[in-house]
């Protein structure tokens, strides 16, 4: 198999994001759909795989029950080939083919599949062109990330490299300029200009960013704290900066 590609587990389960995933186009090798299941939007799903001609099969509960993976699965679970990465290029020229600023999300090291999706389905929603994340010891593409982005991951190109800091290097040669987001610093992300060319860096849930990512970033942002609670989930302080990012463009 493709050594650049990752698999979902092999399926993507719940309504919305079996729906995102035909709309998207993209391949599907099977349906399974659980035995008397068939009302609400179950039967618009049926409807576009059809017109679509994938197979549809219909599981007794038991069996159906054997193959879930996630919580909620909503009676549905699609088979779909490995997830198809792109690379930091393929990045790069979607941005320029927009005739649009650079507008990157760079995730170093993010562990948690819930996280990983809610900050795709918020990159998604704020027009981010892509999101890179490592290879190594950082959470992949999965049946669980694509749930949580509610199908986002279908619309988002996502490139998945083997080095953060030779990636950040190569986006600066684009003359991109890369954001880190750490609390040792003294300026607040709404103080500083995000409207050109730009990668923000996001860390992981437990450490942040690394030294050497850190020491890599042209500037720092800091999201003012005031509780006892010295740090946000790394979804929600991804949200806030892009969305403060995508307010000086709109302004811009």
């Amino acid at each position: 198999m493709d050594k650049t590609k990752e698999s979902y587990n092999d399926q993507v389960e719940g309504r919305n994001s079996v729906l995102e995933l035909l709309e998207s186009g993209k391949d599907i090798n099977k349906i399974f759909i659980e035995k008397g299941n068939k009302h609400g939007s179950i039967n618009k799903i049926i409807a576009k795989a059809k017109e679509r001609k994938i197979v549809i099969t219909e599981l007794e509960k038991t069996k159906f029950n054997k193959m879930v993976q996630t919580n909620n699965p909503q009676g549905i679970i699609a088979i779909v080939p490995p997830f198809d990465y792109c690379t930091v290029y393929d990045i790069i020229n979607l941005a320029k083919q927009k005739n649009e600023n650079p507008f990157i999300l760079i995730l170093d090291g993010i562990e948690d599949p819930h996280n990983l999706g809610s900050i795709i389905r918020t990159a998604e929603t704020a027009g981010v062109h892509g999101v890179i994340i490592p290879k190594r010891r950082a959470a992949s593409v999965n049946s669980t990330v694509n749930k949580v982005s509610a199908g986002a991951v279908e619309h988002m190109k996502i490139a998945r490299v083997n080095n953060i800091n030779e990636t950040i290097n190569t986006l600066k040669k684009e003359g991109i300029w890369i954001c880190g987001t750490d609390m040792d610093t003294n300026k607040y992300y709404y103080n500083q200009d995000l409207t050109g060319p730009l990668a923000i860096v996001i860390g992981s849930e437990g450490y942040g960013m690394s030294r050497l990512v850190k020491e890599n970033c042209d500037f720092l942002v800091k999201i003012p704290m005031q509780g006892q609670i010295t740090s946000l989930n790394a979804s929600v302080s991804a949200g806030i900066v892009i969305y403060e990012a995508v307010k000086q463009r709109i302004k811009n």
